[in-house]
């Protein structure tokens, strides 16, 4: 019977995982996809700050809608709907022909790809209930592992093939793995004690501080997958094929160090990693800001993914675990307040881009990394190692 427990645990969470890695897929296959619209369409990096904008404003509105449906029904509903909804959104943005319908798909792209992410977020926290084991980093870790798919092989396919066929490839990658994850993942049911509650939002100031950290440790990584490639090609006059690698050398980085990030938090404690990872994320942006050479600043980006790897994960479990709250209600007011980071934040950067370098722009960026080091305290509640112990042994 344990043996049979055993594999049917292993499954779902290799499920879970595949979902992870399409969605990263599927955003990175975004990340070197925008300076060929801005070529495509020829409009300024404000216009292309408004389009940036337009995946910021999708997911935000859509992921309360497939978060409630998660508290409501259960995370697996929520990622089915999600994802197939999705499905055609990257092809339906390189089919269209002017500016509106880019905008329009690519604000259906953002809405369908983050109600995916938080759905299957909690898909993976009942997988972890399941198993009675941490797996949220390395859940995250695949994620960034298609990132470097959707981003580095992504850029090559769009500079060899064309706008077209990239897009028809990652849509029939991203339903090959949908079709062997979706039979397979965990069918949860919806937490009877959220249920019960009224829907509003918490008193606690700690949430809300909590997710301003997330915020800040988000807004690099959005504007590494925003703005990475354009950089490159604008400022140092990298291929279309090189500066697709910014993101893909960002998120190489961040999946090794994720799929080492439960077994670091363990050793080093959630408080210590974050202020580690938070001090190796703005040397890293400080090097990509300063760098005089793609291959340099390539190197800063990767740098920059070591340090931002585990900030988000930290931050994630420090808002589940807080005291006094009811169980979600943490982790949706930052899960929202840092989703809006790395989705909204990034349009703005165009404008910026306007009248001031991106490497001004990054240098900054390694300065904002400072909030979070800051407040590193307050991540201790991270720190479950006892909780899941017990959980055990009941």
């Amino acid at each position: 019977m344990s043996v049979g427990i055993n594999r049917a645990a292993g499954s779902v969470r290799t499920a879970v995982s595949a979902l992870f890695f399409a969605n990263g897929m599927m955003i990175g296959s975004w990340a070197p996809k925008l300076p060929v619209l801005m070529e495509r369409l020829e409009i300024s990096e404000s216009t292309a700050g408004m389009v940036v904008l337009c995946l910021g404003l999708g997911s935000i509105s859509l992921m309360p809608v497939f978060g409630a449906m998660t508290a409501r029904h259960g995370s697996a509903r929520a990622v089915k709907l999600s994802a197939l909804l999705g499905v055609p959104t990257l092809l339906l943005m390189t089919l269209a022909p002017n500016l509106i319908l880019v905008m329009i798909a690519v604000l259906l792209f953002g809405g369908f790809m983050g109600g995916m992410d938080v759905s299957m977020n909690a898909n993976a926290v009942a997988v972890e209930r399941i198993r009675r084991r941490a797996i949220m980093s390395s859940c995250h870790g695949f994620w960034s592992l298609g990132g470097v798919v959707g981003a580095g092989l992504g850029g090559v396919a769009l500079s060899e093939l064309g706008e077209a066929s990239h897009a028809i490839l990652a849509t029939l990658a991203f339903c090959a793995v949908l079709a062997f994850a979706l039979p397979r993942m965990l069918v949860d049911a919806p937490d009877e004690r959220e249920a019960r509650m009224p829907l509003r939002l918490p008193r606690s100031p700690l949430p809300y501080i909590i997710g301003i950290m997330a915020l800040c440790c988000m807004i690099p990584e959005g504007a590494i997958l925003d703005w990475g490639a354009v950089y490159l090609q604008r400022e140092m006059g990298a291929s279309l094929s090189l500066s697709g690698w910014a993101f893909a050398a960002c998120a190489a980085t961040m999946a090794v160090l994720r799929f080492l990030g439960d077994f670091l938090r363990q050793k080093l404690g959630a408080v210590t990693t974050l202020r580690i990872s938070a001090t190796i994320a703005i040397a890293g942006l400080g090097i990509a800001g300063m760098a005089q050479q793609p291959l340099v600043a390539i190197m800063g980006f990767g740098f920059a993914g070591l340090g931002i790897a585990n900030l988000v994960p930290i931050m994630f479990s420090a808002a589940g675990n807080l005291p006094l709250l009811a169980p979600g209600v943490g982790l949706s007011v930052v899960t929202t307040m840092g989703y809006s980071g790395i989705l909204l934040a990034p349009g703005s950067i165009g404008f910026l881009a306007e009248s001031m370098s991106f490497s001004t722009i990054y240098l900054g960026l390694a300065a904002l990394l400072l909030a979070p080091l800051l407040m590193s305290p307050l991540a201790r509640t991270a720190d479950f190692a006892d909780d899941d112990s017990a959980a055990a042994t009941t």
